[in-house]
């Protein structure tokens, strides 16, 4: 089969949802009001809260939630047949992610731009804030390790990609400056940036004077990789342990930042890069027409793609990362609120779109079935390929145009990188909200300063990277709870619909556009979180327990099922409309 087909099916579904589902819930659901004050305009302060062009702030939102996961999850859920994930990809995008992006965005556009996690306080109770903010916080640690590991571990693999993403940071300065100081656009300053980012990486590829590779430095200055270096460690962990410091160094400074200063013109140059991307890999997949190779369904899987499928993919299809964000930074640049329907819904529809794609290039790599599946051979196979698939087979889908396949390797890696980077930038903000909000809670108000809540969040994620030995080697301390990582994020997404839920039903409107797809997720997700709790990581279905998966798993359920359980009593209470939140 051509995998054009798969591509039509899909951008034609999402057209259609934008055209017709989100207008549906922006005037009969949400009931966005052009004339209500946003929190941008009433608590500006030209740091986190800040009226934005509704452009600018799609370019902050979508690269913010569109890292390295919709990309990741799409290509290791393959492994169960490309059939089942473009289903969840699509279908999920129209009728669960758009819906809790548009919804979260608006829930605390609504609410001074407070986030999903302080809200459950005003919607639920007191005691499901504090269990939600608990979820919400672990979640944050684990995406901010996770990613800082795959960061440097990309930069040491693809050494000509450092210089077009470190050139990056003074662009962006200098276009927040030009723009917010001096008064013009973006659009245009943008672009230029995003091609010198480009001209950057296709020159580091030429030449290799012009590769950052700190491993292979390492390496030389120690006479070998089996010497030592820092620490005692070897070159490689070495050149890790620097890419990690000049990271959270990095993040620290960006996350206290004003928002004009860095983050929203780095996200505006992302924005156009991730459009960049997607037009090359779909225009290359038109231009070339390749088969899909991989199977609709792997009828070899070991297990049913039930219900690990609905958590291996999250962003592309729904993730609760995106209301974090919706809620903690998009919120309060919301300038208009029937922007919150661009930015919301069309948000999570351009990230089904990086998903499709990444399904797309994977089912289209291999040359026959029969060496997809010697990659594919289980499913802890397809988690160590899936995103060298991707890279591969984007630049497989990228030669078609033309250009050398290892030039669009060095460009998908360049866009990995970058979009890696903003989430851990949002990430690291996000932790900083957190931490300051449990501060005001518990009596502790030294936490809410920021400069104070930041080191502990940039403190608290580069202990848990660098931890002694993680499942991965050096530096993958990350990974010890990366396995909770895929049920925490959809339970979050899950609450936070029950969250959007609540305030419907106060408002007097119905609910079962925002209660039905968190039924299904929600059902998805404890029974996925289930098996890997009482079966996998108690030990009953192995030898091998895993006591701190066990654990914390055991807690984020039971946490995750009392705040259902007081959700559900707000959701039996007669409707209330107050005028502030109608």
């Amino acid at each position: 089969m051509n995998a054009i087909w798969l591509a039509l099916f899909g951008c034609v579904a999402f057209a259609i949802g934008y055209r017709f589902y989100s207008r549906f819930l922006a005037e009969r659901i949400f009931r966005l009001d052009p004339n209500f004050v946003t929190p941008a305009h009433a608590l500006r302060d030209d740091t986190d809260y800040l009226p934005t062009n509704r452009w600018v702030l799609w370019g902050h939102h979508f690269t913010s939630v569109a890292g390295a996961a919709p990309i990741v999850g799409p290509a290791i859920a393959v492994y169960w047949g490309w059939l089942p994930a473009v289903l969840w990809v699509v279908l999920g995008s129209l009728f669960a992610a758009g819906v809790h992006d548009f919804g979260t965005l608006t829930l605390s556009a609504r609410h001074r731009g407070q986030s999903v996690g302080t809200l459950a306080d005003k919607l639920i109770g007191k005691r499901a804030k504090l269990l939600f903010l608990f979820i919400i916080l672990i979640l944050v640690l684990m995406l901010n390790a996770v990613f800082a590991w795959v960061i440097a571990n990309l930069f040491i693999n693809f050494p000509a990609s450092v210089l077009s993403v470190l050139i990056q940071i003074p662009l962006a300065v200098w276009i927040g400056h030009r723009v917010y100081r001096r008064g013009g656009k973006m659009l245009i300053p943008s672009l230029l940036a995003l091609m010198v980012m480009y001209a950057a990486a296709l020159l580091a590829g030429q030449f290799e004077f012009l590769q950052i590779d700190l491993a292979g430095a390492f390496t030389a200055m120690a006479g070998g990789e089996d010497a030592t270096l820092l620490f005692g460690l070897s070159p490689i962990s070495s050149a890790f342990l620097v890419w990690i410091i000049a990271l959270m160094s990095y993040v620290y400074i960006a996350s206290v930042l004003p928002v004009w200063k860095l983050l929203q013109p780095r996200d505006t140059i992302n924005s156009h890069q991730l459009v960049v991307g997607l037009v090359l890999l779909y225009l290359g997949l038109a231009v070339g027409g390749p088969q899909l190779t991989a199977p609709a369904f792997n009828a070899d899987a070991e297990m049913s793609f039930y219900p690990l499928l609905f958590i291996t993919i999250a962003c592309g299809a729904i993730s609760g990362f995106h209301g974090l964000v919706a809620s903690g930074t998009t919120s309060k640049q919301l300038s208009h609120e029937p922007d919150a329907r661009l930015i919301g819904y069309s948000g999570a529809l351009g990230e089904g779109m990086l998903a499709l794609i990444s399904i797309i290039a994977v089912a289209t790599l291999f040359a026959t079935q029969a060496d997809f599946t010697a990659t594919y051979s289980s499913f802890a196979a397809a988690g160590a390929n899936g995103l060298s698939s991707f890279v591969q087979g984007s630049g497989q889908l990228i030669s078609h145009l033309g250009l050398p396949a290892n030039v669009g390797s060095t460009l998908v890696a360049v866009i990995v990188v970058s979009f890696a980077a903003t989430t851990l930038d949002s990430a690291v903000r996000l932790m900083r909200y957190i931490i300051a909000e449990l501060g005001s809670e518990y009596g502790m108000p030294a936490l809410s300063h920021k400069h104070v809540a930041t080191s502990i969040a940039v403190i608290a994620s580069a202990a848990l990277v660098i931890l002694p030995q993680g499942p991965k080697g050096f530096g993958s301390g990350g990974y010890l709870l990366w396995p909770l990582f895929g049920t925490s994020n959809q339970l979050l997404a899950g609450i936070s619909l029950m969250l959007v839920s609540v305030w419907l039903k106060r408002q007097g409107r119905p609910v079962i556009y925002t209660l039905a797809p968190m039924v299904f997720l929600m059902i998805m997700t404890l029974w996925a979180m289930v098996q890997q709790v009482v079966l996998d990581w108690s030990g009953m279905g192995s030898n091998d327990p895993q006591w701190l998966l066990f654990t914390f798993g055991s807690l984020i359920m039971v946490f995750a099922l009392w705040i259902l359980l007081e959700a559900s009593r707000s959701l039996k209470s007669p409707a209330r409309v107050s005028a502030h939140e109608s």
